[in-house]
């Protein structure tokens, strides 16, 4: 009776040793993982990040896939143990690398974007076309017309830039529904990014496909247009004029 006793206090020991090992273990990994995601996005516990909002398109409010987006940016950086700070993109007047930032939107929606394209990727233009209506890019010498709900594009950034390491993060898409596409893919691939890009900036284009049947779910990068996007893109140089010639008699 004495040894079947003791086989027993030793199995429950043996297996609370087990259980407390697992759970450490499991912390320790899930603390690992939590350190990397905040490395990645600049959000050390109890910092504070910026959500810059833009506007929807012919109007004052924001578009509801947009409040998608933001919604799924919020839940990330709470994730991260930080706090968020929703600024509307013609009240963001400041400098960027002091603190996190996520800028959603076009440079047609959001005075923000603009700004950014133009001091930090000089190679993205971003035209309008009215008739009919769609947004182009024009990156390097490529260009990337939207074919709406069929083929669209998105620009995900993450640009490092001023005086602190915090980086930029910018969401520009060709219509709302692709910017909460590189929302979703920027949260669900963030792992496999910082162990491609570590803290490097990078610029991705993404596509978003048959968005009118799919949404925002089916998405597929297009291309790396880092060094493209960050180099001015050449002025062309401009036509000399034909020298005009004398009437022959």
């Amino acid at each position: 009776m004495d040894e079947n006793l003791r086989d027993i206090v030793l199995g429950v020991a043996a297996a609370g040793v087990s259980a407390s090992l697992g759970w450490l273990a499991r912390t320790a990994l899930w603390r690992r993982r939590l350190r990397r995601k905040q490395a990645f996005f600049g959000l050390p516990g109890n910092s504070e990040c910026l959500l810059v909002v833009n506007r929807e398109a012919d109007g004052d409010g924001v578009h509801r896939n947009d409040v998608f987006a933001l919604l799924e940016l919020s839940a990330l950086i709470r994730d991260c143990d930080a706090h968020a700070r929703i600024v509307r993109h013609d009240q963001a007047q400041q400098g960027f690398g002091e603190r996190t930032e996520f800028c959603l939107g076009g440079p047609y929606s959001n005075q923000r974007t603009q700004a950014h394209l133009r001091t930090l990727l000089p190679g993205v233009r971003v035209d309008f076309e009215a008739e009919p209506r769609r947004v182009v890019f024009h990156i390097g010498p490529d260009e990337y017309r939207q074919e709406p709900k069929t083929s669209e594009y998105v620009l995900l950034a993450r640009l490092t830039a001023g005086e602190g390491e915090r980086p930029v993060f910018l969401i520009c898409g060709q219509s709302s529904i692709t910017n909460q596409a590189a929302t979703r893919y920027l949260v669900r691939h963030h792992e496999k990014l910082a162990r491609t890009y570590k803290r490097e900036p990078f610029v991705l284009l993404l596509k978003v496909v048959n968005s009118e049947a799919y949404g925002p779910d089916v998405v597929e990068l297009s291309a790396d247009i880092t060094r493209n996007a960050t180099t001015p893109a050449p002025i062309p140089a401009p036509t000399e004029p034909v020298a005009a010639q004398s009437p022959t008699t």
